[in-house]
């Protein structure tokens, strides 16, 4: 994951989730996804989006584009609704390697400030707190 990480970095030169999407011919859109849903991937044919929650807060916002894009990049063919609803496999192992790849990303073109604590470092770079546990 780390080269993933770091070939995307290289190649594209930054970090952010919503430029390489573009790069990478991946659309993002907003649409109303209910409550509990921030985002999802999708392929369509031959094209792929990532669609954000309309309302999504802003606090949010890029960790989730992130996220979506480790699903794109990591999970090629695998769809969570159909893990969900036809599979007896735990998709919760996709959920973390997707967290996982975001924070990679998200920190990838940064260093903690001297005397800034990791936590203001993750907050900095834009990692919910809640997520801070997948930062290694």
């Amino acid at each position: 994951m780390q080269q993933t990480v770091n070939g995307l970095v290289r190649k594209y030169g930054t970090n952010d989730p919503f430029e390489i999407s573009e790069l990478l011919n991946i659309k993002v859109w907003y649409k109303d996804l209910g409550r509990g849903t921030r985002g999802i991937y999708i392929k369509k044919l031959w094209r792929k989006y990532i669609i954000l929650h309309e309302d999504i807060d802003e606090y949010w916002e890029r960790f989730v584009c992130a996220h979506e894009l480790g699903h794109a990049l990591l999970h090629k063919g695998i769809n969570r609704f159909f893990l969900d609803e036809q599979s007896f496999f735990n998709a919760g192992k996709f959920e973390t390697q997707a967290n996982r790849f975001a924070v990679k990303l998200l920190t990838a073109l940064s260093e903690p400030d001297t005397g800034e604590t990791q936590e203001q470092f993750l907050l900095r770079c834009s990692v919910p707190t809640e997520l801070h546990k997948y930062f290694s």
